[in-house]
């Protein structure tokens, strides 16, 4: 490709511009992690994806019926070579919230992270079962 500017000022211009369309224009990344639900007999099981992340990196909340897992990462690299210096940052975010079913049992939530997969498992309360009355004569 050939670049001819009329002035110096339009080849930086221009050539910003097809970088921060090449590498985006924010370096703070906000991505919403693929979630797998499940429900068996005694629990509900959420799977979230978060490839490149540790257990460190995440962090879980429940307050009231409300399910947070959320996350902000900070990179930063530095690279000093001759006479020229490059330091780059960037971050990562998401944040998902769920309400939980009126059945759940949110001090029973246990979380575990292997392989880039988070898995929380959430117990059922035990069922109520109705209450029979005995009734006396008067």
């Amino acid at each position: 490709m050939t670049y001819l500017a009329k002035r110096p000022t339009d080849f930086f211009r221009d050539f910003d511009r097809s970088m921060e369309e090449f590498f985006g224009t924010d370096r703070l990344q906000t991505r919403i992690p693929n979630v797998d639900i499940k429900e068996n007999e005694n629990s509900y099981v959420i799977e979230a994806e978060l490839p490149g992340l540790t257990e460190k990196d995440v962090e879980v909340k429940v307050e009231n019926r409300n399910l947070f897992i959320s996350t902000v990462k900070e990179e930063k690299k530095e690279e000093k070579k001759d006479t020229y210096l490059i330091r780059e940052r960037s971050s990562y975010s998401f944040s998902r919230n769920f309400i939980l079913p009126e059945d759940a049992d949110a001090d029973s939530i246990t979380g575990t992270f292997k392989n880039g997969v988070l898995s929380l498992e959430i117990s059922k309360k035990p069922e109520k079962k109705p209450k029979s009355i005995k009734i006396k004569a008067a």
